[in-house]
Formats: C-alpha cells, sequence, structure tokens
C-alpha cells in the first residue's frame, strides 16, 4: 500500500518499512514552500524496547504535494516516477552525495508515490533567498562534479533510455507550454526583473528547445539533476566538503553545464557569484579530472557554462512562477529570488546576443 496522506503513514506501515516493530511515531511538516512538487515531513520512531542497531531513530517521508496543480505538474512530466526509478535504480552507482533511502515506491502513470529517506537534520539548509556562501558553492560545486562523473558519457543508449533528454518529448512540452503561462509569470514577476531581465524571458520563450540543442550536439552527456539549487542541498559543519543532494524528480540526459549555471547563477547572490566564479567553475572542472573524466576542457566548460544560464534556471522560474500554487509566501519569494538571479546571470554571460544568434 503507498500512503496517499501522512495519516497513512501508520506504525504499521512504518514497521513494514524499517524492518523493525515500531510504536509510536511523532511528525512534523518540513520545507513548507520549497518542495512546490511534495509535502515532506520530519517522522520520529519509537521501537518496541530501545532502538535496534544501525536503524535510525527519525526519517523524512515525501508525499506527492496538497496542491493539485501541482500534483498534475509532477504526473504530466513524470517527475514523480522519475525519482523513485532514481532512487531504486540508478543511485546505486554512486558513493558520495546521496541520502540513504529506506523505500520508494509509485503507482506508475499517478501522484500516488511516498519515499523514505534518512533524516538529515543535522546538515544545513541555505535559504535560496540568502543564498550560498562561497565555501558552500565550492562544497557543492566539487559533489556535483562528482556525481556527474559517475554517470559521464554513460548514459547515450541502453539501461538509461527512459530518462528524458534534455532534446527530448518532455523539453517539447515544456517548450510549447511556457507561452502559455508567460503571461501570468509576467504579471506576478516582472516588476522584480532587473534591466533587460523581461527581455531575456522575452526571447526564450517559444526557444528553449533549440537553445538546449546547441549545447546538446557539442558536448559530453552526463546524468544531470536539473534542480541543482541550494535548497536542495544539505551541508555539513563549516570546513566539511560533505553535501547530500536530493529531490531528484527532474533528472535527465544532458551536458552537466546544465546544473552548474543553474546552482550558480540561482543559488548565489549575484556580487558574489561574480566574485568567485571563475574559482568555482575551475574547482568543477579540476575535479571532474580528478574524477578521470578525459576530454573536456575547460575552454568548453567555461562556453558551455556561459550558454547553460539561458536554460533550466529560466524554465524553471516561468513554470513555477506562471502555473503553480503560489499562495505560500514562501513558495512565491522563491520564484521572485530564482527568476531574477537567472536573468541577471543570463545577462552577465551576453544572454541577449547568445539568445540573437540562436533565435
Amino acid at each position: 500500500m503507498i500512503p496517499k496522506t501522512l495519516g497513512d503513514v501508520t506504525n504499521e506501515w512504518l514497521s513494514t518499512v524499517i524492518g523493525a516493530n515500531i510504536t509510536q511515531k511523532t511528525s512534523i511538516q518540513i520545507g513548507q514552500g520549497v518542495g512546490l512538487m511534495g509535502d515532506i515531513y520530519r517522522v520520529g520512531l519509537d521501537y518496541k524496547g530501545s532502538t535496534p542497531a544501525g536503524l535510525p531513530a527519525s526519517i523524512v517521508v515525501k508525499l506527492p504535494s496538497s496542491f493539485e496543480e501541482n500534483r498534475e505538474q509532477g504526473v504530466a512530466l513524470g517527475m514523480f516516477e522519475a525519482e523513485v526509478r532514481f532512487y531504486n535504480e540508478i543511485a546505486p552507482d554512486a558513493s558520495v552525495g546521496l541520502p540513504i533511502i529506506y523505500h520508494a515506491e509509485i503507482d506508475s502513470g499517478t501522484a500516488d508515490f511516498v519515499i523514505v529517506m534518512e533524516d538529515l537534520s543535522e546538515l544545513a539548509m541555505v535559504n535560496q533567498s540568502d543564498g550560498m556562501s562561497a565555501e558552500q558553492a565550492r562544497a557543492a560545486v566539487k559533489v556535483l562534479a562528482s556525481l556527474h562523473a559517475v554517470w559521464w558519457g554513460k548514459v547515450e543508449g541502453g539501461d538509461l533510455n527512459w530518462i528524458p533528454d534534455m532534446t527530448g518529448p518532455r523539453i517539447a512540452f515544456v517548450d510549447q507550454y511556457l507561452p502559455q503561462v508567460f503571461d501570468a509569470f509576467k504579471a506576478n514577476f516582472s516588476d522584480q526583473l532587473p534591466a533587460e531581465g523581461l527581455a531575456v524571458y522575452e526571447k526564450f520563450i517559444g526557444n528553449y528547445g533549440k537553445i538546449n540543442a546547441r549545447i546538446a550536439s557539442r558536448s559530453p552527456w552526463t546524468l544531470a539533476h536539473q534542480d541543482f539549487r541550494v535548497e536542495n542541498l544539505m551541508f555539513g559543519q563549516a570546513g566539511s566538503d560533505r553535501v547530500v543532494v536530493i529531490d531528484w524528480q527532474g533528472i535527465g540526459r544532458g551536458p552537466g553545464a546544465y546544473d552548474l549555471g543553474y546552482v550558480l547563477g540561482g543559488s548565489m547572490e549575484p556580487d558574489l557569484r561574480r566574485e568567485h566564479e571563475n574559482e568555482l567553475v575551475q574547482a568543477y572542472h579540476a575535479q571532474l579530472l580528478a574524477c578521470g573524466i578525459e576530454g573536456y576542457s575547460l575552454e568548453q566548460l567555461w562556453e558551455d557554462y556561459a550558454h547553460a544560464h539561458l536554460m533550466g534556471g529560466l524554465a524553471t522560474s516561468i513554470l513555477t512562477g506562471g502555473a503553480m500554487d503560489l499562495s505560500n509566501a514562501r513558495g512565491k519569494a522563491l520564484v521572485t529570488t530564482m527568476a531574477t538571479r537567472h536573468a541577471i546571470a543570463a545577462i552577465d554571460h551576453n544572454g541577449l546576443q547568445r539568445l540573437a544568434d540562436i533565435v
């Protein structure tokens, strides 16, 4: 049975999932306004007798969003199913950067899913409006490169064809859908955008597929997270390189620079990004080399990174800002931050001229 609400996450169900007799639980919702596609709860566990060795005192349970519009989007884009399959089939190949998963299940083709994972509350979360520090950004790009290296050059053809690629039907669907919600996005957020920011979004509309195809045809492919932003990252203590990456609903196959541009463009204050951008891009490249990746020059990475600021950040900002339920003030503030920062990053990297060359 897949629980539909937290009320269905009973002691008996958890006992089966965890593999021990759970006699009592406590729960609290976390991440309101952050997990737009999911409702997330921290659940404390009491066991019959003492806590068995190796079993958790608490877990995190992820269920579908309470908002029908968001659930419909998750089903249409295959996001719920992708995350469950990622954890069950692909994640075991990676040795760093991922949470422990106790259970992941979905009723295929629906929004009925559940993911039970380790409680990472001892790690630090960063509010996207605040943005990452330079130290956190260095740790983030290093773990990103380590994860990309696992699947570098291994995602075209074979067993991973079920994962959407950056030029395939899912992108075509988004490309056709974005113009339908663009007026709502403009109404909600255009007055927050920087000078030339609205022009970037207007030139982007209707051209997402062309923009992605430009980089996809020239650069190595890997497994991309495609929502690699600070609120999907959990950080270890200061001075630690530990980063755990969550929320793998949007995975895709394509150039890794997509994720690099997405996280630095949207999850750092623009002035701080500008100050540290050079060293951060180099740190990502150095980690790829350390993981054994060859044939991808720093020069090509820079070109891909600059281009990537015209990709996921702009699309996600329009999609969430124009189509999803943002009645939660926290969610609206998140989209405002994303929309403005991604526009600034695109402009910083000559985005208007790049768009003119493509479209």
